[in-house]
Parts: structure tokens; sequence; C-alpha cells
């Protein structure tokens, strides 16, 4: 089985682009964040960036309502793939294909009331900032 669950913030607006046959596809970045304690009690923060690919109905969905910072839940699959540049040096990369995008809380200038957003695009879970465990 091929499943993937990430919860996490975009680090940039998704870029959009269209394949010949006419196939939206966009591609963005999601930082998800892990804390811990090290050996002598610290907390610790590390933060892993993923690659993020949806297409057709969700890439349009991606453009119109996703934005650097805000908090989203993605189900998807991996995807590894490889490719060759100009020099013949071969490059490997790990996509993760969404199925589903969520919205995990409020946009990020949104207020923190839990109201409607302003784009009248309901929420499907409003979950406050400080309940995220990282």
């Amino acid at each position: 089985m091929n499943k993937v669950f990430l919860m996490g913030r975009l680090g940039k607006d998704p870029e959009v682009r269209y394949t010949k046959a006419g196939d939206a596809v966009a591609s963005f970045s999601l930082a998800t964040d892990e804390s811990y304690k090290d050996k002598n009690g610290t907390r610790q923060q590390k933060t892993q960036w993923h690659n993020v690919v949806a297409w057709r109905k969700l890439a349009d969905f991606s453009q119109q309502y996703l934005g650097k910072g805000r908090l989203i839940l993605v189900e998807g699959r991996l995807n590894n793939r490889t490719w060759n540049d100009k020099n013949n040096v071969k490059h490997y990369a790990t996509d993760v294909v969404a199925e589903q995008i969520r919205f995990a809380g409020p946009k990020p200038d949104a207020a923190k009331d839990g109201t409607a957003q302003p784009d009248g695009q309901p929420e499907t879970e409003a979950v406050p900032d400080d309940a995220i465990p990282f």
C-alpha cells in the first residue's frame, strides 16, 4: 500500500502549469515539523520539506485557495522519479501526489475566532494553531 498523510504549512504559493493535453498541474512545498527532546532534555525541532503535486481539479483548487503559510492536510501517495540533466548527471526526487487536500486551520491572516473565511470557503476542521503539536 502506498499511502501518505502529511499535515504542514505551505512554503510558497502553488505554481500551476498545464500539460500539452490541457491538464492543470500544481506544485508546492509543504513543511512538516517534529519536536523532540534530545539526550540533555532540551527541546529540539526538526523541519522536513516535501514536494507536493496536485493534478486537474485539485490543481485548480490549490491555485485558488492555497497560499504560503496555509496549514493543510494532504492525503496522497509517494512517487519516485529520476532524470538526467544536460551534463548527464542522474537526479532523484520523491513527490507526494495529492489525492485529497483539506484545510487544517484558519488562513494565516484570518481571525482566530473560527469564523467563516473571507473567501467563503468553509473550513473542514477549525483547529487553533496552538492545538497542533508542532
